[in-house]
């Protein structure tokens, strides 16, 4: 799985780490499309005014996910 982000206009995508999913415990089986949603509640903070998702780390916005 990859994130894609936007930074500094350019999007790119970064490959989910085991290091990223540090601290999420699944308890059931989950998709590609609920894992995206689980990690952007765990590795981002929505600003609303601007109706974004802001990666915790200052890497960019979270756009979305791209399952293999």
């Amino acid at each position: 799985m990859d994130l894609i982000l936007l930074n500094d206009g350019l999007y790119s995508l970064v490959t989910v780490t085991k290091e990223m999913m540090a601290g999420v415990e699944l308890l059931a089986d989950a998709d590609c499309f609920d894992l995206c949603d689980i990690l952007r509640l765990h590795l981002t903070k929505y600003h609303g005014p601007w109706n974004i998702h802001v990666m915790e780390d200052k890497s960019g916005i979270l756009f979305g996910c791209i399952c293999k």
